[in-house]
């Protein structure tokens, strides 16, 4: 189990993922928000999950939650990174077809 210490380093990490480059995501479709406000949404839906599965963990390990609310919240989390890395491995992907494409 990590410690308090670790955690704090997971989502001080997180958050810099969140924060785009300045200048980046500058370009916008016609339909609405530019690509690097979706990711930033993304970073931080995902780490407000994991907030919620250490803060019912922690619940748990002083006995003020239940089992099945702090199993839910760490299948909500998990499900939310597993999601994230997926997209981050399509982006990637596409990016890399991009590269290959002769100019």
């Amino acid at each position: 189990m990590q410690t308090a210490a670790g955690a704090a380093r997971a989502y001080a990490a997180l958050a810099k993922l969140a924060n785009p480059v300045e200048g980046a995501g500058k370009v916008q479709d016609a339909g609405g928000q530019n690509f690097g406000a979706v990711l930033k949404d993304a970073m931080a839906q995902v780490t407000q999950a994991a907030q919620a599965s250490d803060t019912q963990a922690q619940s748990l390990a002083v006995g003020k939650a239940n089992v099945v609310d702090v199993v839910t919240a760490v299948a909500e989390s998990e499900t939310a990174i597993e999601t994230l890395v997926a997209v981050r491995d399509r982006v990637i992907a596409a990016y890399e077809e991009i590269m290959r494409m002769p100019i």
